[in-house]
């Protein structure tokens, strides 16, 4: 019998390259806003290149990450629901390349092609069960899992391709926003992480898949202290 074929498969990236109109390409330095909150929400962004974060300001002045896209995310799709402004700011965790497409174009090639309207859907439902799991993740574990998961996936472990365990170096100030706790308490978990050979950092950040230990097992000698910072 003859093998079947393997469908090809597409290729987001390459397709956006291809869209007539409402599209431009932009290059971000570390830390440059890409939009702020409040502002129009008129376009959905693309990752090309690079890593944002999403982070949102109380009427009390307090800063929440609240997301994290890198290359090949989406972000700013909410205008497609009828999002007049922005929820939150965006900006570069590095230098990145960031491709603008206006609300009138994405809508456009949602109708007419259905091989990006099926990867668009699939990068909603994915970015839904994200946020579900994060929640979760909150509501249940410490303080020192949250973290570990965090750096696992800035290092993209359980996602499609090999993991990248060189990532760019995040301030340990982000890192609390995100993971939801203190400064002081994420710089004792990443000496921990780092002692115990899950990552090493040194300009860089590596993240060994051996942090996976911090949130399969329910070690001792990997909760000791955790307890106390949760």
């Amino acid at each position: 019998m003859a093998k079947a074929r393997k469908t090809p498969t597409f290729n987001v990236k390459k397709f956006l390259n291809t869209v007539d109109g409402g599209r431009t390409i932009k290059t971000y330095r570390k830390n440059e806003t890409i939009f702020s909150q409040g502002d129009p929400a008129d376009a959905v962004f693309y990752v090309q290149e690079g890593q944002v974060k999403v982070s949102v300001i109380s009427e009390l002045g307090k800063e929440a990450v609240v997301a994290l896209h890198r290359k090949g995310d989406f972000f700013g799709e909410g205008c497609l629901n009828g999002q007049p402004l922005r929820l939150g700011t965006v900006a570069a965790m590095m230098d990145s390349v960031i491709m603008r497409l206006d609300k009138a174009s994405v809508v456009k090639v949602l109708h007419e092609e259905p091989k990006f309207s099926d990867a668009f859907i699939a990068h909603l439902l994915a970015r839904n069960a994200r946020v579900e799991e994060d929640l979760v993740d909150q509501l249940f574990n410490s303080s020192e899992k949250r973290l570990a998961r965090v750096l696992l996936l800035m290092a993209n472990f359980g996602k499609e391709g090999k993991p990248e365990p060189v990532i760019a170096k995040v301030s340990q100030e982000t890192l609390a926003q995100i993971v939801g706790t203190t400064r002081s308490q994420v710089s004792t978990f990443m000496n921990k992480f780092r002692q115990l050979g899950f990552i090493k950092y040194n300009g860089s950040l590596e993240v060994h898949n051996s942090l996976l230990n911090v949130i399969l097992h329910d070690n001792p000698e990997l909760r000791r202290g955790s307890d106390a910072a949760k």
